[in-house]
């Protein structure tokens, strides 16, 4: 069960219950805030559950997009009455995820930034140095050679205790940084086949939104 942080609480509290979800990024959101809103929606939609992703105007030049951000809808306004607030800035009196904003550079891979973005906890501060954003781009080439070399093994079926760990791990109030370290683990044991790994690798970057795949068909 998925729960988030409710500052009103000061504890980790389930999503409120229903077939569906009304999730509300609030004015002022900076790239970090849409890649935390998009992991919140592809998570709860890998529940079953049907997600309403709404923004108040960004700028529209549809960079968002390539951070990995699925499309949204946009109103002129907030929803009053949305389950989940997802703000750059202050609290709102509701279930809300304070997020701060992205300090740094200009990132020259939205990926790579996006990644940045994960490898901490969302309601941690957030710098994109050209250091960690390099480190960040090495670790997603080694991933994406992996994943190709994979692809040319036997298919197998993906492992579901790695999964399992990395999807608890996300389930814990978005903690894709643990998330991020399961998959470590996984490309580096040796018990586990590689076409497991390929799939458990696809199956948890439909949820990551990394764009392993995208060197399969070049070994």
């Amino acid at each position: 069960m998925l729960r988030l942080y409710d500052h009103r609480t000061g504890r980790a509290e389930p999503l409120p219950a229903g077939p569906g979800l009304r999730v509300q990024i609030l004015p002022g959101a900076g790239y970090r805030t849409l890649v935390v809103a998009d992991l919140l929606r592809r998570i709860v939609q890998r529940s079953g559950r049907r997600v309403r992703l709404v923004s108040t105007p960004v700028p529209p030049d549809g960079a968002w997009a390539d951070y990995g951000v699925a499309p949204f809808e946009m109103l002129d306004d907030p929803l009053a009455d949305a389950d989940v607030y997802v703000s750059s800035g202050a609290d709102a009196d509701a279930l809300c995820l304070a997020v701060p904003a992205e300090t740094g550079v200009k990132p020259p891979d939205a990926l790579a930034a996006r990644l940045v973005m994960l490898e901490a906890a969302y309601r941690e501060p957030v710098e994109l140095s050209d250091e960690r954003l390099s480190a960040a781009s090495a670790r997603l080439d080694a991933w994406r050679g992996k994943l190709a070399e994979w692809a040319t093994s036997p298919g197998r079926p993906m492992s579901r205790d790695y999964a399992a760990r990395a999807e608890a791990a996300l389930a814990d109030d978005l903690d894709s940084a643990g998330a991020l370290t399961v998959l470590d683990r996984l490309a580096g044991d040796p018990d586990v086949p590689p076409g497991a790994k390929l799939e458990t690798f696809i199956h948890l970057d439909m949820v990551l939104a990394l764009g392993l795949v995208s060197a399969i068909g070049s070994v």
